[in-house]
């Protein structure tokens, strides 16, 4: 499935089919966007950056001391400048914040210049993975499960605008990195003749 007739691996395929466009990986905190973006990078032959480690290099401090001193619409407006200057360096992968997908200004600049992803995990699989880290400041609360529930009804519908939707599995994340290559293969595949014939 990863090579058609031509012989020509998947990753090469991708390369030429981004061009100077990056891949932008959204998502739910626990969904893998870091871990699947580093092997995904490392797979394509392009750069990874996590918006998260470079808001807080730009910033000087941790994301939860910018959202406990600034609160969280600054920090969403510095999350939107980081982004814009990554995505202007590309093509690379970049892992994005929970919530940078659904401000309206971020997603039409990753909608420029970049394809998103979304990696859509189920609520047993988020919880089991983010409570192995601590460092989530929206999980701060007396029931997370709850809170992460409310964030899965708030943030679905705007992750579905993403431009591919890759299942994120308790299976090993070469398998998941492998899902999104094919995915992004089929999203950039030209039309069949047939389907342009019918429009």
């Amino acid at each position: 499935m990863t090579e058609p007739e031509s012989g020509e691996p998947i990753e090469a395929r991708l390369r030429r089919a981004l061009g100077a466009r990056s891949i932008v990986l959204v998502g739910l905190m626990g969904a893998g966007k870091s871990t699947v973006g580093r092997r995904l990078a490392s797979r394509l032959g392009l750069i990874f950056k996590d918006a998260d480690i470079e808001i807080e290099a730009a910033a000087g401090l941790t994301i939860p001391d910018i959202f406990a001193i600034y609160g969280e619409p600054s920090f969403r407006d510095g999350e939107e400048r980081v982004i814009s200057r990554l995505l202007r360096a590309g093509p690379l992968v970049l892992a994005t914040g929970g919530g940078a997908f659904m401000r309206e200004s971020t997603r039409a600049r990753v909608g420029e210049a970049g394809v998103s992803v979304w990696l859509k995990a189920e609520l047993d699989v988020l919880m089991r993975r983010v409570r192995k880290r601590g460092n989530r400041p929206l999980l701060e609360t007396q029931d997370p499960e709850a809170t992460m529930r409310g964030l899965i009804e708030a943030r679905h519908p705007t992750y579905g605008l993403a431009d591919v939707v890759v299942l994120s599995r308790d299976v090993s994340h070469d398998r998941v990195v492998q899902d999104v290559l094919e995915a992004l293969d089929r999203h950039f595949e030209p039309p069949a003749p047939h389907a342009v014939a019918a429009q």
